[in-house]
């Protein structure tokens, strides 16, 4: 965390910072799109979120490690559709050019990654 204060909200929350990208700022340093947090009414921290431009790579890192760090192109086809399934979930393909992302990230093509998702579709119950 850059310029975080010592605090013990700093700590509390550097589990969630770290898994969304974020940072914590002392509040002084502060940018206007900064979330700032109190504590007992008084500023303890600020948070900096991420650019959305890096959410869909910190998503592969994050399935990559839920496969034991493997890349995700050697996983077999069960996994990766798997693996497609919840970076839909997550919201992965609503990113500009996250379907070819993901694809090359899988080591598929897209008319693989579009056959996934189609495939998942058609097994959802309502």
């Amino acid at each position: 965390m850059n310029n975080a204060p010592e605090h013990p909200l700093t700590a509390a929350i550097k589990p969630l910072l770290d898994a969304v990208g974020a940072t914590a700022v002392a509040p002084a340093d502060a940018r206007p799109d900064d979330v700032v947090l109190e504590w007992d009414g008084t500023p303890a921290l600020a948070v900096r979120l991420p650019h959305l431009s890096s959410a869909l790579d910190r998503l592969l890192a994050e399935m990559a490690r839920q496969y034991d760090g493997r890349p995700l192109a050697e996983l077999d086809r069960a996994e990766k559709q798997r693996v497609v399934a919840l970076l839909e979930e997550r919201g992965a393909f609503t990113v500009r050019h996250g379907v070819e992302t993901v694809a090359s990230a899988l080591g598929v093509s897209r008319f693989t990654v579009y056959n996934y998702l189609n495939r998942q579709d058609g097994t959802k119950k309502d």
